[in-house]
């Protein structure tokens, strides 16, 4: 069984976002934003969330926007809000974009991978449609919300 972590950081102060990576050990962050350099990231601004991983932690990062919905998916959800719809359109994104490759590559090659993105909770998150998509097609994965 491979554990495969996700976590949002919206509303996590630096402190909490580190310290549940690091009781996890956590050693990669996939950060599945769409977007990811907005001064609005705050700590979580793609060149330094990487550098204070890499530097401070140990621990990897790599951006990995092939698995951000669409920004049509997105502004979709926004000017409805219905979640179904948002996820048969993500579902179908992952199809499309191969996305069980990518899951397989990672985990072949991570010991404790972690998915990124800001929402705080993965309820409404494309992070646990990703991390159960991939325990779908590939079986063998635990899946833990940080």
């Amino acid at each position: 069984m491979v554990v495969l972590y996700t976590i949002g950081f919206g509303k996590k102060p630096l402190s909490e976002f580190v310290t549940l990576l690091r009781a996890y050990s956590v050693d990669l962050v996939v950060d599945v934003r769409l977007r990811n350099t907005s001064q609005l990231a705050g700590y979580t601004k793609r060149d330094d969330l990487a550098f204070l991983l890499r530097e401070g932690f140990g621990i990897g990062y790599e951006h990995w926007p092939e698995l951000a919905p669409t920004a049509e998916i997105l502004d979709g959800y926004k000017a409805g809000h219905d979640w179904a719809a948002y996820e048969r359109a993500y579902g179908q994104l992952l199809v499309e974009r191969q996305a069980e490759q990518q899951g397989r590559d990672l985990l072949a090659r991570a010991g404790a991978p972690c998915l990124l993105c800001a929402e705080p909770k993965a309820e409404h998150c494309h992070r646990r449609l990703i991390a159960e998509y991939w325990a779908g097609c590939l079986g063998g994965i635990e899946i833990v919300h940080l």
